[in-house]
């Protein structure tokens, strides 16, 4: 198994939020997926994606020109769309936003790493073809992310967390 798994952060100079990972835990987690998991096509052997974290202007800017959705969002997935006739190991992008995502964590009362984990697992398992359109998928996905987080010791990141 081959994974080349490119960490770009587009933070830099700017500082982002207090608590991003460093760049081995990022490839740690999509690895795992990538380990753990199949794609439509079977086992992925080899494979090359980007992870980029960005601020709130970029990723609102992707939002919409993408999704036609205002405003940030905490995670986004490209799919790379590689003609089948060309054998090339490329999966796509996955971005993250930090500050959504740190604005997330504190708001549903997570660990800031357990959260990043989760988006990390999430978007890549959206490269994989992953999706919750519906919620026999939705389920799939979730469980999917379950067990992965599970063996990084994360708890089940769709469990409600009263505040006290």
């Amino acid at each position: 198994m081959k994974y080349q798994i490119e960490v770009q952060n587009a933070l830099e100079p700017e500082p982002g939020p207090q608590g991003i990972p460093s760049e081995e835990k990022i490839i740690e987690w999509a690895s795992a997926v990538l380990l753990q998991t199949s794609d439509v096509s079977g086992h992925v052997d080899e494979a090359e994606m980007t992870i980029r974290l960005v601020n709130e202007a970029e990723m609102s800017e992707l939002n919409l020109n993408y999704r036609n959705k205002p405003g940030p969002t905490n995670v986004l997935s490209f799919p790379a769309d590689v003609p089948e006739e060309i054998d090339l190991p490329l999966l796509g992008d996955v971005i993250i936003c930090a500050e959504v995502v740190s604005d997330e964590a504190r708001a549903q009362n997570k660990p800031l790493e357990t959260h990043w984990a989760h988006m990390i697992v999430h978007g890549t398992l959206h490269l994989l073809g992953y999706d919750h359109m519906d919620d026999e998928q939705a389920d799939e996905m979730e469980n999917k992310e379950i067990e992965i987080l599970a063996k990084f010791g994360y708890p089940n990141p769709y469990m409600v967390i009263n505040k006290i």
